[in-house]
């Protein structure tokens, strides 16, 4: 088992409770050590640095064994973001529910996590164009002796699950028909593994790219991952889309961004950029999935 893993992200776990931790940049201790008000844009390409936040998931955001922060996301963003003339890239890592607000705070300029859009966060904040797209999976006992593939399952054989806290599998899980008291909230993947292990819930519910990535980083734990699925909400398939989240007023910033993302999507640098993070050309979004459909708009 990684415990030396647990050790490391247990850290950055605890230093989110108490505020949010600059890696490669200065502490950022309160809102008003973020960044100012104004144009951010515009103060970023005349500072030439701009602030990302994380949650320390990984593959879509994390620090490495040395504490270089790296990721799907942050990755994407700093090619991005050097595509626009800003080359200093400084990141904050909170706890995944607290992304938006901490953005809101102004304690970053952009969460780069993989976040879902979602019609809740988008009256909260604004999105990039899409980023990529994942399907759902559980994280299950080796040999799934319960059989449990999807939400439904978990529903109809009453079994404990875990999810991930401020993610969406929580919804995907009550819209199927599972009671609250089955269902764990937990803040790291670390402890959703490790319930599963212990056999304090059955299973866990992530994406399919969080999880191969977990098992993968956890070779000898008594885990698997089931078949990849698209969970349901009021009897219709959920697309499931990530961005990167802006403050509503940084419409400026938002748009520079999208203009890059594009090209790097179009040009297939994306593909190249997020490949070591189990991410390929399946989870390039199709044309029809749009910040404005994923949005409700």
């Amino acid at each position: 088992m990684a415990h030396s893993e647990w050790t490391r992200r247990e850290f950055f776990r605890r230093s989110a409770v108490m505020g949010a931790v600059a890696i490669g940049g200065p502490t950022l201790l309160s809102a008003c050590a973020g960044t100012g008000d104004g144009d951010t844009l515009q103060s970023a390409r005349d500072s030439g640095m701009i602030r990302i936040g994380i949650a320390n998931e990984q593959p879509y955001g994390f620090a490495d064994a040395s504490g270089k922060v790296t990721g799907e996301a942050p990755e994407v963003a700093r090619a991005v973001f050097n595509a626009m003339g800003i080359r200093n890239v400084q990141n904050s890592v909170v706890t995944f529910d607290q992304l938006i607000p901490a953005l809101n705070a102004r304690q970053y300029d952009v969460v780069s996590a993989g976040m879902f859009i979602t019609p809740e966060r988008c009256n909260a904040a604004s999105f990039s164009t899409p980023d990529y797209t994942a399907l759902a999976a559980l994280l299950v006992p080796r040999g799934n002796p319960q059989q449990v593939n999807t939400f439904e399952d978990i529903a109809q054989k009453n079994v404990k699950v875990a999810v991930l806290s401020g993610a969406v599998e929580k919804g995907y899980a009550t819209a199927a028909g599972v009671p609250e008291d089955n269902i764990t909230t937990l803040d790291t993947q670390d402890s959703m593994l490790r319930s599963v292990i212990d056999d304090r819930v059955y299973c866990a519910a992530l994406t399919d790219i969080s999880l191969k990535w977990l098992v993968k980083q956890n070779p000898d734990a008594p885990v698997e991952v089931t078949e990849s699925f698209q969970p349901e909400e009021d009897g219709k398939p959920v697309i499931s889309a990530g961005g990167f989240v802006f403050r509503q007023d940084d419409t400026s910033l938002r748009d520079a961004f999208n203009e890059q993302l594009k090209k790097l999507h179009d040009s297939g640098e994306w593909v190249r950029i997020v490949e070591p993070f189990g991410f390929s050309e399946v989870n390039l979004p199709k044309p029809d999935v749009t910040t404005e459909s994923l949005c409700g708009a």
